[in-house]
Formats: structure tokens, C-alpha cells, sequence
């Protein structure tokens, strides 16, 4: 998604923007999005309100900012995770234990996500929706490199889509799960599921 600003030096602007994100990102989590005024994620940054608005047109804007961080953030690390040296199920096992660790490190972040996606213009929702596709293409070959050359591709692409909502709800159902399970106990069971599908 392509966000404007009247600044040029495209330097300047990724670091401008790298506070403006970390700074809304503490104020929704505090606050919530709708409570939260550009002035505030202005002081919160180190800005002046004019000086916010050279980087970015309006809160959506920012929301939009903050969901691309997020995403690009889950996205790299699946894709660093993934990228196996050997393939092996057994690999493949503890790159999903480091997505659904990576998950918890983020739960405030992930529930930021789920609340506030219905707050983006329906361009930034796009966006979002296609990075996520892209988080399950790239579990979905992961998981297509270590089975059977014949295993069925929509099998796959469900399991993948399971074990990304699965990771993802850790950090938003954490306040009734972590009353029940440690985090361990969470991904040795959702292992374990995995493990009977397959």
C-alpha cells in the first residue's frame, strides 16, 4: 500500500514513520484506535502535529502503517523460518513452534489486528488480506515440500490456514487459554494436531 507524504528524502520518511508506528502501536494498545488522537501519537512520536501530518494524511493512514509492521514482521519471520535447510517434518515442527512463540512475543499486536481491521479503507484491507495469503502459500509449501509428491495441494492449503489462525489465537483467546495451558502445552497440542491430520 502506497501511503503519501510531502517529505522526499525516502530515508528520512522510513525512520519518521518507524516512530510514528511504535509509538500508535502503544497508544492502541493502551487506548484502542478509536480512542487515540493523531495529536497524542504526534507528542507520543516527538512531533508537533504539523510535523506528523508531513508523513502521514490521517490516522487511518497510520492504522494502515501499523498493520503493515506487524504483518511484514510475522511474514519475514515465517519466511525465514520456513526456508529449510533440510526438509523435514520434523523442521517444519519447530518453525511453527517459533511462529506461535513469535505469536505470544505479540499478542498485544495481534489483538490490535483483529479489532481494528474493519478502520482501513477497503485498499488497506486488501493489502492485509493478500500478505496474509501470503503467510499461508508460504506454510502451505513448507508443508508440501515434506510430505508424499501426491499429497492433495487444498488438504494443504487448509492445514496452512490452520496453523496460522492457530498461532494467531494464542494472542487473542490467550486471556481463557493461558488460565488452561502454558504456552508449551499450547504448541505441543497444536503440534500434535497437526501431526494427526497429516
Amino acid at each position: 500500500m502506497t501511503i503519501k507524504s510531502s517529505v522526499k528524502d525516502i530515508e528520512l520518511v522510513e525512520r519518521r514513520r518507524k516512530q510514528i508506528i511504535e509509538s500508535a502501536i502503544t497508544l492502541f494498545k493502551d487506548k484502542g484506535f478509536h480512542r487515540t488522537t493523531t495529536r497524542e501519537i504526534a507528542k507520543e512520536s516527538g512531533f508537533s502535529i504539523g510535523t506528523l501530518y508531513e508523513y502521514v494524511r490521517t490516522k487511518e493512514d497510520v492504522l494502515s502503517l501499523v498493520y503493515e509492521a506487524i504483518n511484514d514482521r510475522v511474514y519475514n519471520h515465517l519466511k525465514d523460518s520456513l526456508q529449510l535447510k533440510e526438509v523435514t517434518l520434523e523442521n517444519l515442527y519447530r518453525a511453527i513452534d517459533s511462529y506461535y512463540r513469535l505469536i505470544d512475543a505479540m499478542q498485544e499486536e495481534v489483538v490490535i489486528l483483529y479489532q481494528e481491521v474493519k478502520s482501513l479503507d477497503p485498499q488497506s484491507r486488501e493489502s492485509i488480506l493478500e500478505k496474509e495469503r501470503q503467510m499461508v502459500l508460504i506454510l502451505k509449501n513448507a508443508l508440501l515440500l515434506c510430505l508424499p509428491k501426491d499429497y492433495n495441494q487444498q488438504r494443504a492449503e487448509l492445514l496452512a490456514n490452520n496453523i496460522f489462525v492457530q498461532g494467531q489465537m494464542w494472542g487473542f483467546r490467550r486471556w481463557i487459554l493461558s488460565k488452561k495451558y502454558s504456552l508449551d502445552d499450547y504448541i505441543t497440542y497444536q503440534i500434535n494436531f497437526l501431526k494427526c491430520a497429516l
